[in-house]
């Protein structure tokens, strides 16, 4: 029975939870909600992963495809160039088959959305229903939003390699549309940071929901740029480990993205998303509550 006291009660002499034991900033509230929503985060991170099956099976398949094609190529002792023209070909086919692949996970990026900026202001989320109901609310702009990403990947290759044959055969300045290319899709990159925060959270059309993303990523541009950085880094750091050699980068990938990646990503970006809009956009809504989760100081508290 002392178990279940304790389970249910708490340690006896164990002082009791204050508004001073409350975080006192973003970063700090983060930590917490990491620690105690850890197992719940993966459970989460399964719902997404479910989604994003198809584009992980994809990817793979095309991987293996195109190892299993250079070394043909290297066999038949075939030109460079049309190693890079076969590669190529098979990188837009890809490319083309990506785009059903990440339509659909646009609900469901925004129903973990929800269910993660819940949790980034230490709120109760019931995972499974409100994942549910916030697919059912936010499933037509999370379509479009996923509609767009998914088309720009291939939008790029087209993009590039058009400018790129141009400022080789007549005019460099056709860099400048690679350029304006690439900065377009970092853009966007930049974007979704709010996009799916923003759709779960406020009343808006798609075009006010696309227009004041943009602007808050272009208002804190090194900061979100930094925020997609660091969420991006076990990417990054599988393929580098692919790159040298090391077969086991895909497999770090797998278990990252399968375990805990999409999750994780949804909780970092709702933590900066929650600080961003109580900065620019609550204190603009009369009633809006403002720095939920967090210690309020004594100027908040006379302000109340």
């Amino acid at each position: 029975m002392g178990l279940f006291d304790r389970f249910y009660y708490g340690k006896a002499g164990q002082a009791d939870y204050t508004e001073d034991d409350l975080p006192a900033n973003r970063l700090q509230l983060f930590w917490q909600v990491l620690r105690v929503r850890f197992w719940s985060l993966m459970r989460l991170n399964l719902l997404q992963a479910l989604f994003w099956l198809p584009m992980i099976l994809l990817t793979l398949m095309t991987l293996m495809g195109a190892m299993g094609l250079a070394a043909d190529l290297i066999e038949q002792e075939a030109e460079a160039i049309d190693v890079a023209n076969q590669l190529m070909g098979l990188l837009s086919t890809y490319l083309i088959l990506l785009i059903p692949c990440i339509v659909i996970t646009g609900p469901s990026s925004a129903a973990a959305a929800h269910v993660a900026r819940n949790w980034a202001r230490d709120q109760h989320s019931f995972l499974w229903s409100d994942f549910k109901d916030a697919l059912k609310a936010n499933w037509k702009q999370g379509l479009c939003a996923s509609a767009i990403s998914s088309i720009l990947p291939y939008l790029l290759l087209v993009g590039y390699t058009f400018y790129g044959e141009m400022a080789d055969t007549t005019t460099p300045f056709a860099v400048a549309g690679q350029v304006l290319i690439i900065i377009v899709v970092v853009i966007w990159a930049l974007t979704l940071t709010f996009l799916y925060p923003l759709m779960v959270g406020y009343q808006m059309r798609m075009g006010a929901l696309l227009r004041n993303a943009m602007l808050l990523a272009v208002a804190r541009l090194p900061f979100v740029a930094a925020v997609r950085v660091a969420t991006l880094l076990p990417l990054v750091a599988g393929i580098l480990m692919f790159a040298t050699g090391n077969s086991y980068g895909l497999l770090v990938i797998a278990i990252y993205y399968l375990f805990i990646g999409f999750a994780l990503n949804r909780l970092v970006s709702a933590s900066f998303a929650n600080s961003v809009f109580d900065k620019y956009i609550n204190p603009k809504i009369e009633g809006a509550p403002v720095n939920l989760g967090l210690r309020m100081d004594e100027d908040e508290e006379d302000e109340e």
